[in-house]
């Protein structure tokens, strides 16, 4: 059985549309995938007809195609170059203005943010689960995030669960899907049969149970409801990577002077990439501009990447200086040390870093070499102690 439970209603394709114009009537901004520059994208949403039905994906570490279905399948597609960071955590945050009078007198303006009220269509298992990693990072301390929380507090949550992962996909490895693994206020599963075309929607909030009792749906029915177990676990047979089996965190710790490292060094160009598509990375940094007179002057909040030199600078100069310590800092960081912060993995398997790596580096065949390069050293250090 997938996420929730059987209970729920079946939805046909117009079901959608309807779907979209309720969320609409209460003020929503609808945003979901859509096609956009030959890709798949997240995207404002006026209409389901917007959806990218008969659409699939092609991926491998470096590369991303379209390629046309020969169903209308709207959901069969993998996690493409965005995640809903893009929305809750944004690339760029204006914190404060100020401004200088002719009598030499300064206004400092703080910038509040004004999200609108956002539902997110489409969201997939291992998103849900990063955007709850981004809650405990951003909202889960003392010190939340202004920005973070405004846009998270009151978004509507579509969770649609995984009925084709893509070849780069290893969410089964991390715990994190393809099924629905934690809390949205709709869960849809589609399915596409000889019977029809049609979505299992269940009700994961109050919220979610007002807006589905809006919709023309019909009880759910048992071949349904069997086909879209059989589909989502079909796709978890069907992962395109794993991980080691093997705990991660150790694996990491004990690897910090593994050959390995020289290695991905070798084919890494620290262009960050992979922290920009990732949709737990969040680190961020300021830049402070002004205009030509220097009456006006602005203060931005910034993604930043721990590729970057500047990331780690001290008097001095940068803490990690070589592209094997920042690729060794991010790939510790994510699988590890982000345990010993957050009480869980910084990875959710979605595979954008794989995907969008211009020289295809692949975290989980990273992940693989040390764990044999690990095992080949204890073994050699058993054989040492035999003799």
């Amino acid at each position: 059985m997938t996420g929730g439970t059987s209970e729920g209603v079946v939805l046909g394709v117009d079901g959608m549309e309807e779907l979209v114009g309720a969320l609409i009537r209460r003020g929503r901004t609808v945003v979901g995938p859509t096609v956009r520059d030959d890709a798949i994208v997240l995207a404002e949403l006026t209409s389901a007809a917007e959806l990218p039905y008969g659409w699939g994906v092609e991926l491998e570490a470096g590369r991303y195609r379209l390629r046309r279905r020969a169903d209308r399948m709207a959901f069969a597609h993998s996690a493409g170059p965005q995640s809903w960071k893009t929305f809750l955590h944004p690339e760029r945050a204006r914190q404060w203005s100020a401004d200088r009078a002719p009598d030499g007198t300064v206004t400092v303006t703080e910038e509040p943010d004004r999200p609108p009220s956002y539902a997110f269509l489409g969201v997939r298992p291992c998103d849900l689960r990063a955007i709850s990693t981004q809650d405990r990072v951003l909202m889960g301390g003392r010190y939340a995030d202004p920005v973070y929380r405004g846009r998270r507090t009151g978004t509507f949550l579509i969770v649609v669960e995984c009925v084709e992962p893509g070849a780069t996909c290893f969410c089964v490895s991390m715990g994190t899907g393809p099924g629905l693994s934690g809390d949205c206020d709709l869960v849809l599963t589609e399915v596409h049969d000889e019977h029809g075309h049609r979505f299992w929607a269940r009700a994961g909030s109050e919220a979610g149970t007002e807006v589905l009792a809006e919709l023309s749906g019909r009880p759910a029915d048992g071949a349904t409801v069997t086909a879209a177990g059989d589909a989502v676990t079909g796709a978890a047979d069907r992962m395109g990577r794993t991980m080691p089996q093997t705990d991660l965190r150790n694996l990491l710790r004990g690897s910090m002077d593994a050959e390995r490292w020289n290695d991905v060094a070798a084919r890494c160009l620290t262009c960050g990439n992979c922290t920009m598509v990732c949709p737990t990375c969040y680190c961020t940094t300021t830049e402070d501009v002004t205009d030509l007179t220097g009456d006006h002057a602005e203060r931005w909040r910034v993604w930043d990447v721990c590729y970057d030199l500047d990331f780690s600078y001290v008097h001095g100069g940068p803490v990690r200086s070589s592209g094997r310590s920042r690729y060794r800092q991010w790939l510790t960081h994510k699988l590890g040390t982000w345990h010993d912060q957050f009480g869980s993995s910084g990875c959710v398997g979605c595979g954008r870093c794989i995907v969008w790596c211009p020289v295809g580096i692949d975290i989980t065949e990273e992940a693989h070499a040390l764990h044999a390069e690990a095992g080949a050293e204890e073994e050699r250090g058993g054989q040492a102690g035999e003799r």
